[in-house]
């Protein structure tokens, strides 16, 4: 036979080359949950955020570079994403909108610290007005037999309101040692700086505001006695007394002022005063010496005066001969507050050095949506 014929010896591997059949498993599953991560990822970069306040895994992109202007005014990174997103509404001159981060934690803030708004209606809007229609005259109706004619209803009458928001301002300072530390939260710093200066000018105007380069406050619209009551006032009823309660049975004005709001307002019902009048009010009792006031029944809640929740405004006026120190309604149907969308900061390290400004502004409105459902008590006699 042919040498060059003869049968091959089968080749062998070496043992480091041989692969198991349990280890080739796992190659494949490793692989597979590497894939599932990528994609995971991949789908997180496309998906659009529902919401202003939509959880993320991590920091956004936006909060990163904003992070690093505030703490060394660098502003390359903001500046590449507003191009990137062709905005106009931001820039060195005129400060940077915060991330939405930032945005949601001023407001939660603001929510608990201001008392109108934590129980007024609150909306966004990205205009600078925002115009809410109302029906002045509705349809004509009526009852009409099975067969019977059917004549053309009437055109309903529209008319609009109209809520513009307005500049409000806070300018917290900062150190250098504060700005270098990373270990401070920069969103929480300039929320807890900002929260109080907004607060405490936001629950002045929405009380008091006249409108003019501020919101509206529901004091400032025209008041009238409840029996001239007419859309666009707001209604009072009376104490009797000039500059106060009346000496015998005070409760029951109070009781006239709860009924003088219809059914379907009382249910969500809240009163406002400042703590003065509240130390006052207080001290009623019912024929049975119980307090009319009750303290609130766990913490975080509201004190109660006769059934309904009682919100402290320190901007309420004071009782005195003919003034309104007392409000109750269904604010969340009553009053508006219009919030534009962004909240802008810029940066000044030279106009008070050593110390760097934080020039923080946001934009809101607000005014009396409904005159049905904000009734008030005056202290006079007409």
């Amino acid at each position: 036979m042919n040498e060059n014929h003869a049968p091959r010896a089968p080749e062998t591997k070496a043992a480091g080359d041989t692969l198991d059949l349990k280890d080739a498993f796992g190659i494949s599953r490793a692989l597979d949950e590497q894939k599932r991560a990528l994609d995971s990822l991949s789908l997180k970069r496309v998906r659009p955020v529902l919401g202003r306040d939509g959880n993320r895994a991590g920091p956004s992109e936006h909060k990163d570079a904003f992070d690093l202007y505030m703490r060394s005014g660098d502003d390359r990174q903001l500046r590449a994403l507003d191009a990137k997103a062709m905005s106009y509404g931001s820039g060195q001159d005129g400060g940077y909108l915060v991330p939405a981060e930032t945005e949601t934690e001023i407001g939660r803030r603001l929510a608990a610290f201001s008392p109108i708004r934590s129980i007024a209606s609150v909306r966004q809007v990205s205009a600078a007005v925002l115009k809410k229609p109302f029906t002045v005259a509705g349809p004509a109706v009526g009852w009409v037999a099975e067969t019977a004619a059917r004549p053309q209803t009437a055109t309903p009458t529209l008319a609009e309101l109209q809520f513009p928001t307005m500049e409000l301002y806070a300018m917290p300072a900062a150190t250098a040692a504060l700005l270098e530390d990373s270990v401070v939260d920069l969103d929480q710093w300039i929320a807890s700086e900002v929260e109080a200066a907004f607060a405490e000018q936001e629950g002045t105007a929405f009380v008091s505001g006249n409108g003019t380069n501020k919101p509206k406050g529901f004091l400032d619209y025209n008041k009238v006695a409840e029996a001239s009551w007419a859309w666009g006032d707001i209604g009072y009823i009376v104490t009797g007394v000039s500059g106060g309660l009346p000496a015998s049975s005070p409760s029951d004005v109070l009781i006239d002022t709860v009924y003088t709001l219809k059914a379907g307002y009382r249910q969500n019902a809240n009163w406002v005063m400042n703590r003065k009048t509240q130390a006052s009010i207080r001290k009623l009792k019912d024929a049975d010496g119980n307090y009319l006031w009750q303290p609130p029944s766990a913490p975080g809640q509201r004190a109660m005066l006769m059934g309904f929740p009682l919100v402290e405004a320190e901007d309420m006026p004071d009782a005195a001969a003919n003034s309104t120190p007392i409000a109750f309604g269904d604010f969340a149907r009553g009053y508006l507050i219009v919030d534009r969308t962004g909240v802008r900061v810029l940066r000044d390290p030279y106009s008070a050095k050593p110390y760097v400004l934080f020039y923080t502004t946001k934009r809101v409105g607000g005014g009396v949506q409904d005159f049905s459902a904000i009734k008030l008590l005056k202290y006079g006699t007409a």
